[in-house]
C-alpha cells in the first residue's frame, strides 16, 4: 500500500506510464479514505497489484527510511526507459547493468516521490510488467 497526496494522478501515472490497469476503487467517506487498485493482466491472483491510498486533505507524506522500492520486470528495460520518458514519466537512473553484476534494471519516480525499479528478465519473460 502507497499513500498518495492525489488519487487521480496516482492512478494516472500506473495506469498511463506504467501500463497498469486500474482494477478497482473504492471510497470510505466515514473514516475519509479513497482507495484505488492497480496492476497487471488482472491483478490477483496472477499478478501483484498495488494499493493507492489517499487520506482525504492530506496531499504529502513522507516517505521515510523503512520503504525502499517497487520492483517490476520487464522484457526490455531500455525500452521501457524510453516509453516511460515518453509518457511523461520520470526515469531518475537510465537502463544498464546492475553495480557488480550483469543484471539490467532502471529506476523511475512515481508522482509522490516513490522509487520503482525495473528488472530485465532473462529471455524477456517479463511476468506483467512494461511491454
Amino acid at each position: 500500500m502507497l499513500r498518495v497526496g492525489n488519487l487521480q494522478r496516482a492512478i494516472d501515472f500506473y495506469t498511463q506510464v506504467l501500463g497498469m490497469q486500474l482494477l478497482r476503487t473504492s471510497e470510505n467517506p466515514e473514516y475519509k479514505y479513497s482507495l484505488a487498485f492497480v496492476g497487471y493482466e488482472g491483478g490477483n491472483p496472477g499478478q501483484a497489484e498495488i494499493e493507492l491510498t489517499y487520506n482525504w486533505g492530506t496531499t504529502e507524506y513522507e516517505i521515510g527510511t523503512a520503504y525502499g522500492h517497487i520492483a517490476i520486470g520487464v522484457p526490455d528495460a531500455y525500452a521501457a526507459c524510453e516509453k516511460i520518458k515518453a509518457a511523461g514519466g520520470q526515469v531518475t537512473r537510465e537502463a544498464g547493468p546492475v553495480k557488480g553484476g550483469s543484471t539490467v534494471i532502471a529506476f523511475v519516480t512515481d508522482p509522490d516521490g516513490y522509487k520503482i525499479e525495473l528488472i530485465q528478465r532473462a529471455g524477456g519473460a517479463a511476468g506483467g510488467g512494461l511491454r
